[in-house]
């Protein structure tokens, strides 16, 4: 979830706004659509905000099917696993976000939506790494995945992973994927507990079409009995 403005974005992540089809503002990402990532730029290693798409293609898949199950990569795997390991070592990348949406399961049939952000409410970061894919007829494809990690003292009641939340002060480390920079692995970990905040949201954030900042207001929680 994106709740920023783009000149926003732009500003606190470094990079120069450029004219493009798509806002940066959404309340309900859905993977495998194009969504802006934040990389160093492959010619002069400055920060650009680039489009890919949600679902990471490795360049040596032999279709794009294989997009519809990397949208996260567990951290813990993606040294050893062939679709991130070559990415973990070159394309790394950051994924502009404002919060994001949990589902924590009630009864076997029921799950409440959370959404969780940082106290301060500012833009927050998901480790990503990023794939370029070639198509048959000679076109290319970029791609991306989001790194996930164990879940934190806030998100154990809700789920029992989360995403990989970089701190700004480590974001150059984390894109400097030069080869005299090794993947710095310490940093996908959970984040502080002390800096979120989770709450309860209506089930609206369940379809993609629903795309509104009524989306992330704050709903009482449901109160279930053993006779529901």
């Amino acid at each position: 979830m994106r709740s920023s403005t783009d000149e926003l974005l732009a500003e606190w992540f470094g990079v120069t706004l450029e004219p493009s089809p798509w806002s940066l503002v959404n309340f309900n990402i859905a993977p495998q659509t194009i969504q802006p990532i934040v990389r160093l730029n492959e010619r002069n290693h400055k920060r650009e905000l680039a489009p890919a798409r949600w679902g990471l293609i490795p360049s040596w898949a032999k279709d794009a099917s294989i997009g519809t199950h990397t949208i996260n990569a567990r951290s813990e795997e993606i040294e050893t696993k062939p679709a991130f390991r070559a990415a973990l070592k070159a394309r790394r990348c950051l994924v502009p976000a404002d919060g994001f949406y949990e589902w924590q399961r009630i009864t076997t049939k029921d799950k409440q939506p959370f959404c969780i952000a940082l106290k301060s409410r500012q833009p927050l970061a998901f480790a990503g790494l990023w794939e370029r894919w070639h198509e048959k007829d000679g076109s290319s494809l970029e791609t991306f995945t989001i790194l996930t990690t164990h879940a934190n003292e806030v998100m154990v009641p809700i789920h029992d992973r989360m995403p990989v939340i970089i701190a700004p002060a480590d974001y150059p480390r984390w894109l400097d994927a030069s080869p005299k920079n090794p993947p710095p692995l310490d940093l996908l970990k959970p984040c502080d507990s002390a800096l979120l905040d989770a709450w309860t949201v209506g089930d609206a954030v369940g379809n993609v079409r629903n795309n509104s900042p009524q989306n992330i207001k704050p709903i009482p929680p449901p109160h279930h009995t053993l006779f529901d």
